[in-house]
């Protein structure tokens, strides 16, 4: 299948710094392609060399097989992490004037309810709600009817309502055919929109694929987690770290709770009574995004 973006080599260098080292990477046609890495990984730059917003140090970009060209912008969608919205301006009208920027438009009607915006065309911007506000800045990265959408951070600062009701507006531009380019911190929006992910660190990709085969190649087990008073004494006295005796683990200390990485949580239980752990507060959960980022670039997304 042929890609409908394709990065060689991108390298973007400010003074003394290396933003983007020879990144490479390939996004087909009508998924979600999600980019991670923390901050001052390059993923932001990277996304905005695409865009055309900074221009790289070198490195080539191509759209549908070719250098994009003035097309380029009436094919593609932005939305910015943050936009500001004329106060005087009703939703209706901000629509409208985005609306006639373009060629081809979408029908007014069908971005409208797309977007779920039926109930707040007559609202002011500055008197709408911060998951309305972000609906609105889809519509306006839709309006277009884009081929390709890049999502910077679409739910950042949301209540959980509101970030779902942003994940069914992603979903329906899936069905659309459209392609999302996708940066969140979120890794549960992430393993759930993506159907493929990128990883940067030090502006260079380090894994590439779908959230589960990622996952099974870097992160199979499950985590073991309890709370520092469950144990008689400190777990680290007993069970040297990489010692075997939980299975194949690490422990990882947090404020509040021990984490246990295992291969064989049967036997990482067993190991844990018979050093008279209290087990009522203990939860098991399979490996997430969460680990596979810590796993792989030893940080927390959210610096």
């Amino acid at each position: 299948m042929n890609t409908i973006l394709e990065v060689r080599n991108l390298v973007k260098h400010y003074p003394g710094v290396k933003a983007v080292d020879g990144l490479d990477l390939s996004i087909q046609p009508g998924i979600c392609f999600g980019l991670l890495g923390p901050n001052g990984a390059g993923k932001t730059t990277t996304i905005e060399i695409i865009e055309g917003i900074i221009s790289p140090t070198s490195g080539e970009i191509f759209y549908k097989g070719s250098p994009p060209t003035s097309d380029f912008r009436e094919e593609v969608g932005i939305q910015f992490q943050s936009t500001s919205l004329l106060s005087f301006l009703s939703v209706r009208e901000t629509l409208e004037t985005f609306h006639n920027l373009y060629r081809n438009p979408m029908p007014l009607e069908e971005l409208v309810s797309l977007c779920q915006l039926e109930d707040i065309l007559d609202r002011y911007n500055d008197k709408i709600s911060g998951g309305q506000k972000q609906r609105l800045m889809l519509a306006m990265a839709l309006v277009n009817d884009p081929e390709l959408v890049f999502l910077d951070e679409p739910t950042t600062g949301l209540d959980p309502q509101a970030r779902r009701h942003v994940w069914e507006i992603v979903e329906k531009i899936k069905t659309r055919g459209k392609t999302v380019v996708l940066t969140t911190h979120y890794m549960e929006e992430a393993h759930i929109l993506c159907d493929e992910i990128a990883i940067v660190d030090k502006g260079k990709i380090i894994a590439k694929g779908s959230p589960d085969d990622l996952l099974n190649k870097h992160c199979s087990g499950v985590t073991v987690s309890l709370p520092r008073e469950s144990f008689p004494k400190s777990p680290e006295e007993i069970f040297p770290e990489g010692s075997g005796k939980c299975g194949a683990w690490k422990l990882f200390e947090t404020q509040k709770r021990y984490e246990f990485r295992t291969n064989n949580v049967n036997e990482c239980v067993n190991a844990l009574l018979n050093i008279g752990t209290d087990l009522s507060y203990m939860t098991v959960r399979s490996q997430n995004l969460e680990d596979l980022f810590l796993e792989l670039t030893g940080h927390q997304l959210r610096q």
